[in-house]
């Protein structure tokens, strides 16, 4: 099936801000998600590179606040 993937990615990247705690200067979040989706997440800088055991990932200053734009566009009750 095809699908915009950049649509994908933002509905991701506003989902990990429901989830998202903060850590100093990143936020981090569960990485329960298609692992591609969060592929194209870390190309675009927003987070951490999600291979490895760690069952969260880093999310950046730009992707935190990126998150939290989009959760609120989508999400948040008028």
């Amino acid at each position: 099936m095809e699908y915009d993937k950049d649509k994908v990615d933002e509905m991701t990247l506003a989902l990990l801000y429901l989830v998202m705690w903060h850590e100093h200067d990143y936020g981090r979040a569960w990485k329960g998600f298609d692992w591609d989706t969060m592929d194209r997440l870390h190309q675009k800088g927003w987070i951490s590179d999600p291979k490895g055991k760690a069952k969260s990932v880093g999310v950046t200053p730009e992707g935190m606040k990126k998150a939290e734009d989009l959760f609120r566009n989508h999400f948040q009750s008028k």
